[in-house]
């Protein structure tokens, strides 16, 4: 009986590797995922600032973030704008920080004198640690007690954002990581509709009762400045008052601004030891970050007149538009029950932290004028 052949199989035909992508490719394909998001926070920056123009009243900051929260709530956002609003958010939010320290000058700072100085630094630092204890005491979350009293101590939604920029997100029990995240997200973005929609209301507010109490100029600015929460609102005021109580209102307003980058090492310091005691493996922020040394950079090269003062107005417009771009994507993640959180302790707290400020320099104001 004959054996039987078997047939070998046909031999697999050999594996060629797969071509890499090009990293021109790879880098197009990046931008283009960015795009639409990025896109759309710039131009809800752009109908932001001409609305403000419109009406002075509506701080470029409300109104982007106002826009984010309506769109969020009435629309689907498709997934193809979340890349664009992350980095709006993030990256495009510390551009504009970045630039926002070409504002200031030390030497203006420092020509209003010691007292100012120590009103300056009475008010963030009492404002920061008061707000703090109250959050923990209303049991309200760390990150958001932080975030609260350093948007209504220092310089408002800047100021907020750069805080979160410090915080590494905590879950909680039942958390995982994106999910801590995105709460982290949820409360930035409150923070920022708080302090901005409070400090909006000073606006009309604060001049009347200056007028009521029948302040002089030097002392209506330097109460504006050192308690109203945003660099914009804080013009506002100063342009209902006078032309002298906004002059003065604003460098007093910025001298709160300076103290932002401290405040900011000072926070990562904190979470970079927490992050130690609870045994974290996530990487450590780094103790200065990247953006504050920018911020400190331009405010030392507008300092020592580096730079022309049409290039500072021109930076100035430039990092509205940036900070507005931020709001907007910031207010896209105040979905409804997001904001009906605002309504109960983080309200309540916001409100305590801006009564303490406005009575901190409203003293103050008294006491070096």
């Amino acid at each position: 009986m004959p054996t039987p052949t078997t047939t070998d199989p046909a031999p697999a035909p050999p594996k060629t590797p797969s071509a890499a992508a090009p990293p021109g490719a790879t880098r197009r394909g990046r931008i283009a995922r960015l795009l639409p998001g990025l896109a759309l926070s710039l131009l809800a920056a752009v109908v932001a600032i001409l609305f403000s123009r419109a009406v002075p009243q509506a701080s470029p900051a409300l109104v982007a973030i106002l826009l984010g929260a309506a769109l969020t709530n009435l629309a689907s956002l498709p997934q193809a704008l979340r890349p664009g609003l992350a980095l709006a958010s993030r990256a495009v939010l510390r551009l504009g920080i970045v630039l926002l320290g070409l504002q200031l000058a030390v030497g203006d700072i420092l020509a209003l004198g010691p007292g100012a100085i120590v009103l300056v630094v009475a008010v963030v630092s009492l404002g920061v640690a008061a707000g703090a204890l109250a959050g923990r005491m209303m049991r309200l979350g760390s990150a958001q007690s932080l975030l609260v009293a350093c948007g209504m101590s220092i310089c408002g939604a800047a100021a907020v954002a750069a805080v979160r920029g410090s915080l590494a997100p905590t879950p909680r029990p039942g958390e995982d990581a994106q999910a801590a995240r995105e709460r982290l997200d949820a409360e930035t973005g409150t923070a920022v509709a708080l302090v901005v929609a409070l400090g909006t209301l000073m606006i009309p507010l604060l001049p009347l009762a200056a007028a009521a109490l029948s302040l002089p100029e030097g002392v209506a600015g330097i109460w504006t400045g050192a308690s109203v929460p945003e660099v914009a609102q804080v013009v506002a005021v100063g342009s209902v008052l006078s032309p002298q109580a906004l002059k003065i209102a604003v460098v007093v307003k910025l001298g709160r601004v300076v103290l932002l980058a401290p405040l900011i090492a000072l926070v990562t310091a904190r979470t970079r030891r927490e992050a130690r005691e609870a045994g974290s493996t996530t990487a450590a922020p780094p103790l200065v970050p990247l953006f504050v040394l920018g911020f400190l950079a331009a405010v030392a090269v507008r300092s020592f007149g580096f730079i022309p003062e049409a290039a500072v107005a021109a930076s100035s417009q430039v990092a509205s538009l940036l900070l507005a771009a931020a709001m907007f994507a910031l207010g896209t993640g105040l979905r409804r029950d997001v904001l009906r959180t605002a309504a109960g302790r983080p309200l309540l707290l916001a409100l305590a932290v801006l009564g303490l400020v406005t009575a901190l320099g409203l003293v103050g104001a008294f006491a070096i004028a």
